[in-house]
């Protein structure tokens, strides 16, 4: 599993992850979302998913993570392998989070504070 370090902004590779606390996201693809290939450039900020991964980010770093995992940016998508065992592994992945949350759109961050 390859989880964002919030810290660092890089990811990082864990053979298990239960011996990692991370929160997970839980969203709705939209258009010129931050993708695996995206996060390690220095231009992936200028990207329109930009605000969801910072937001995220913030919120549970606020909550006290230091891991992340958004789909998005932790699976290698080019590589079929990689997805297939991803898409294997998300309900495990997901039960095994400290905490979900979840990307509603149409919410600023204050309003849900």
């Amino acid at each position: 599993m390859r989880l964002l370090n919030i810290e660092s902004g890089t990811l990082e590779e864990f053979a298990d992850e239960t011996l990692v606390s991370y929160a997970i996201l839980s969203h709705r693809w939209e258009d010129d979302e931050v993708l695996f290939q995206d996060i390690a450039q220095p231009t992936a900020h200028l990207k329109k998913g930009w605000q969801k991964v910072e937001n995220f980010c913030r919120v549970a770093q606020k909550e006290g993570f230091r891991y992340v995992w958004i789909d998005t940016c932790c699976i290698d998508k080019s590589s079929s392998a990689e997805l297939s065992e991803a898409i294997n592994s998300m309900y495990r992945w997901y039960q095994n989070a400290d905490t979900c949350f979840a990307y509603l759109n149409d919410c600023s961050y204050e309003a849900v504070r």
